[in-house]
């Protein structure tokens, strides 16, 4: 196999007869020299790394973070997008953490990513799934643990004289840059004649590294400045670009392996088939494409999707996430906010399908993982994330949950986040479901809750520890008037009663006091009241809630409980009299 891809290769590479054999004796020589302790071959990992088998068409993604950092909300949306594709096709996804920055690794960068794609769902059937820990046959699935592997690739390169050892120093590399502004060059880089160290004859490389020179391993293009390559995005569509012709740096001087080098050898062993990665990669498919090639590496499926934008609120143009200035840009955010897992996930579902709430629509209670995903359908123009809309979506969310759904998010939620609300709701579990449950269980549920920091405030009238009484009217009744209807009420208010039977003891309040029962007579002949039973209400709302807008009156007050609002009315009914 080896001696057929070498053909094959000095046929593409233009090396004739008689120089293929001086060539091969001497990078041979030059592959035991700069790898003596590679023993294995490509033969050796394509036998430890078979062909999947999978049915036809099932596409095997990968998601592959550097560990420099926390999450960020375009990871989760990227990683979103290798999971659907996978899962829509019978195929696999895996999570492959590239750690070969060493420089800009931070501690728990690993754990940072992990955890970030479980607090929303997010799973992958191979991978990293755990700080040490990996599930998968076609590990390990962190770079700097296949080391040995991208060495012995690097060594046949080198055999087949597609890769040599570069001893230019970063003042060299500076000058050269300097050299080819200075001249005018169309494209800046090491290249053709600006290459100086591609054309070392074996024995001065030999001592240049007896003499203790440090050098990187570059890869010996053969591309043309004046031809251009051909590949189909499936997002975008046929792409044309310029082809490589940089001799691109494969192995650091400490023999760590770039990225581009590294994403080829892991994306083939892997058997990935489709790369699905950020627009900002779409300049760099011409070197990995040449490297594939040179590998004799099959060349994967490329889908290049868009960047996640949002509106600048200062300006108001749309712009790139930035980790300085927005706080969203990190995935915590969002678990630290308390928006549920399935309102971020069914939120960006919509930016990825433009299908996706008609398919909501028609499969109201189906997991978001289920729906056909198609990258076809992906736009190629960058997806506006929008706060509003994310908010929206999840009161709508949260609004289909059973209350002791609710109650498990949110105390798990406060466990973290908010210890001493936390306290107060698992004093009484049973309480504080039943609060969860008012209006919940109708046909149309309130939607007032869009994330978990905003329940404490949202129930604070039902607990003496948060509640802070506001008895601030509306504009329309008097504090006179405010206080016979509390007088009145205490009269007969009992927490006993049901729904009917205390609506009409208020029906009953209206007119010995002005007002009116019907909503629709008042709106006849406003002159002729006070107002109706809905003012009525407000009032009584106020007293208990400190709020003209709550949830079902009746269940607040059966809830509170009859010496509460006892209490509460008359301490406000005291308060307008004086």
């Amino acid at each position: 196999m080896i001696d057929l891809l070498f053909s094959a290769i000095m046929v593409q590479y233009h090396i004739y007869p008689t120089e293929r054999i001086q060539s091969m004796n001497d990078n041979e020589k030059l592959a035991e020299l700069l790898f003596p302790q590679i023993t294995k071959s490509i033969e050796d990992y394509e036998e430890l790394y078979p062909a999947r088998r999978l049915k036809e068409g099932a596409r095997v993604t990968r998601f592959a973070p550097s560990p420099t950092g926390y999450l960020h909300i375009g990871g989760l949306f990227g990683a979103l997008v290798d999971v659907l594709t996978a899962k829509a096709t019978g195929g696999i996804s895996y999570l492959r953490i590239e750690d070969t920055d060493k420089k800009r690794e931070i501690e728990d960068g690993v754990s940072a990513v992990i955890n970030g794609f479980k607090a929303f769902g997010i799973e992958f059937d191979e991978g990293v799934c755990g700080y040490g820990e990996e599930k998968g046959d076609y590990g390990p699935y962190t770079q700097s643990k296949r080391v040995e592997i991208y060495h012995t690739v690097a060594k046949e390169l080198v055999r087949q004289g597609l890769a040599y050892p570069c001893f230019c120093t970063a003042e060299e590399l500076s000058l050269l840059r300097e050299k080819q502004e200075k001249e005018g060059a169309l494209m800046w880089g090491y290249f053709g004649k600006w290459a100086k160290c591609r054309d070392l004859t074996y024995d001065e490389i030999e001592k240049n590294i007896k003499d203790g020179k440090p050098y990187v391993l570059r890869f010996r293009s053969n591309g043309d400045e004046n031809k251009r390559i051909f590949f189909d995005d499936i997002i975008r569509g046929k792409i044309e670009m310029p082809e490589n012709v940089i001799d691109e740096v494969l192995l650091k001087s400490d023999g760590v392996p770039t990225y581009h080098f590294a994403h080829v050898c892991d994306d083939h062993f892997m058997r990935t088939t489709h790369v699905i990665r950020g627009e900002e990669w779409i300049s760099s498919v011409p070197k990995h494409i040449a490297l594939f090639k040179a590998c004799g590496f099959r060349v994967p499926k490329y889908a290049h999707t868009p960047q996640l934008m949002k509106i600048d609120e200062q300006d108001g143009t749309k712009r790139k996430f930035s980790k300085r200035k927005d706080p969203e840009a990190a995935v915590s955010y969002f678990v630290e906010q308390g928006f549920p897992k399935e309102s971020l996930i069914e939120y960006i579902m919509t930016l990825l399908n433009s299908n996706f709430e008609d398919w909501r629509r028609a499969n109201k209670t189906a997991d978001a993982f289920s729906f056909p995903f198609n990258l076809k359908k992906m736009s190629a123009s960058g997806c506006l994330f929008d706060l509003v809309k994310l908010t929206d979506v999840s009161k709508n969310v949260i609004s289909t949950m059973k209350a002791e759904t609710i109650y498990e998010r949110l105390t798990e939620w406060a466990k973290n986040y908010d210890e001493d609300f936390y306290a107060l709701l698992t004093r009484d579990k049973d309480y504080a479901v039943n609060i969860l449950n008012i209006d919940r269980e109708v046909p149309k549920p309130r939607k007032d809750i869009a994330k978990w920091n905003e329940v404490k405030d949202y129930i604070s009238y039902f607990y003496g520890e948060l509640y802070a009484p506001d008895h601030t009217l509306p504009q329309n009744i008097t504090r006179q008037d405010a206080a016979d209807i509390l007088e009145a009420y205490l009269k007969v208010v009992d927490t006993d009663d049901d729904k009917d039977t205390w609506f009409a003891k208020i029906k009953a309040l209206c007119e010995p006091l002005g007002f009116t029962p019907n909503v629709k007579e008042y709106k006849k002949n406003p002159e002729a009241y006070k107002g109706h039973v809905g003012d009525v209400s407000t009032v009584i709302r106020i007293a208990l809630t400190s709020r003209t807008n709550t949830p079902d009156l009746h269940a607040i007050t059966a809830l509170l409980g009859d010496a509460e609002v006892k209490s509460r009315l008359q301490n406000t009914l005291n308060e307008y009299k004086n």
